[in-house]
């Protein structure tokens, strides 16, 4: 028996999957879309994941299983076409989160060492260079993605914190910070779709459902975990969002938007400040990287094992699942050939769809989880709303995400529902010729 996960660790799971490379490639985008609103569209993204969180606990503790999410979603619904196709739009969902880390990475990149070229040419090198390293660390030892990621959790929640305390005592006298005032806010509907672009940077929480069978105590534990991850995050996000938009008057912010976190650092810290947020960020996608990698591998080979993908999904190639090589490429077509809101908006389409799934789930088998009925139903109603309202206002100005995420979608459930009908067809062949 491998050693049990404390609630330390169990907590450091979550936080490490939510504050990876989210927060640094999605915050200037945030207040871009949000203006003097941010950190009330953080607030809002952050409880649509509190309200899952509750299913989540609920589902981990009544079904105990690596495969997390996948397992929720085939319980809920069986070995169907409907959640097949889901399961596949969580491995989507992984590979375009892959694409928002490696593209937070060769935005950062470049300001603390720039290579002979272009700025678009710096920014592919780097964000390929990252997708590269990842997957070549990922087929060398799994042990050393752990060890990577046990590491950049305690570095970049350090950096964090020395950069919220001291943009907090730089906010006192600032003028900027009248920009966080009501006058700067926009329209309500705006406003919650500012949240949901950015939705994909509380979706981290999810990998504590993974972990579950290792967990020590988890009826004192489980819910534990995910309701101090998911609130600690809100409160520091919605801090940085403070600080960020109190610290840089808009244009600069706008200007800056790729790497805003360091740019926010520098009222203060000046320019060893940014060097150091441009660090984190480093090191926090490069982690996020290389744990998403392997999640992103697990998720493909726990669908091709429940066959619901081609059974060669299970295969090993080099001594790891064929889906590595296959994430790896989707990955680094994705980052080399979209930008970040389209990248943003799709992989928040696909993880509140499967987050809206999971909350379904909670419903329906309330009874068998030892769980209330009301919260699931206002998670899976909420997780539509927050949809509806995501898809309409960015099909007015991003019509390449919504379309890339309507290509997610129908790919995950077209593609599902042909293997189903090949399979089915090839049964009943198979049992035609031996009658």
């Amino acid at each position: 028996m491998g050693k049990k996960i404390g609630l330390k660790e169990a907590i450091s799971i979550g936080i490490g999957g939510m504050v990876g490379g989210g927060i640094f490639a999605v915050l200037g985008l945030a207040v871009s879309l949000a203006r003097g609103a941010t950190p009330l569209a953080f607030l809002i993204a952050g409880l649509l994941a509190l309200i899952t969180s509750y299913s989540y606990v609920k589902l981990s503790l009544a079904y105990p299983d690596r495969g997390g999410t996948v397992r929720f979603i085939n319980q809920g619904f069986g070995r169907t076409v409907f959640s097949g196709g889901m399961n596949n739009l969580l491995w989507i969902s992984y590979i375009i989160m892959l694409s928002l880390y490696a593209s937070a990475f060769g935005s950062y990149a470049p300001h603390l060492y720039r290579l002979p070229g272009s700025d678009q040419l710096n920014y592919h090198i780097y964000a390929t260079a990252v997708i590269m390293a990842g997957s070549l660390i990922n087929y060398y030892s799994i042990r050393v993605v752990g060890r990577i990621e046990s590491v950049a959790v305690s570095l970049k929640l350090i950096i964090l914190a020395v950069f919220v305390v001291a943009g907090i005592y730089g906010l006192f006298g600032n003028p900027n910070l009248s920009q966080l005032g009501i006058d700067n806010w926009v329209s309500p509907i705006h406003l919650i779709a500012g949240g949901m672009v950015i939705f994909v940077a509380y979706e981290g929480f999810e990998l504590i459902a993974n972990a579950v069978p290792d967990i020590e105590n988890p009826r004192k534990n489980v819910s534990k975990a995910y309701y101090i991850t998911v609130i600690s995050v809100i409160l520091l996000y919605i801090v940085i969002a403070i600080v960020t938009v109190g610290s840089l008057p808009f244009p600069e912010i706008a200007h800056a938007e790729d790497y805003v976190l360091a740019e926010a650092a520098m009222p203060v810290l000046g320019q060893p400040g940014f060097i150091l947020i441009t660090i984190a960020a480093l090191i926090s996608t490069f982690s996020a990287i290389n744990a998403s990698l392997l999640g992103g591998s697990r998720v493909s080979y726990e669908i091709g094992e429940d066959d619901e993908l081609p059974h060669q999904f299970t295969y090993k190639l080099w001594g790891h699942p064929l889906g590595l090589l296959i994430t790896t490429i989707l990955t680094l077509l994705i980052t080399n050939t979209m930008n970040l809101e389209t990248i943003s908006t799709s992989g928040s389409v696909g993880f509140i769809s499967i987050f809206a799934a999971v909350n379904l789930v909670g419903f329906r088998l309330s009874r068998e989880i030892s769980g209330g009925r009301a919260i699931p139903l206002l998670g899976f109603a909420t997780s539509l709303v927050a949809l509806a309202v995501l898809i309409i206002q960015q099909y007015s100005q991003n019509r390449v995400g919504v379309w890339l995420a309507a290509i997610m979608i129908l790919s995950s459930f077209l593609g599902e529902y042909l293997y189903k009908s090949l399979e089915l067809h090839r049964n009943r062949s198979g049992n035609k010729c031996r009658e």
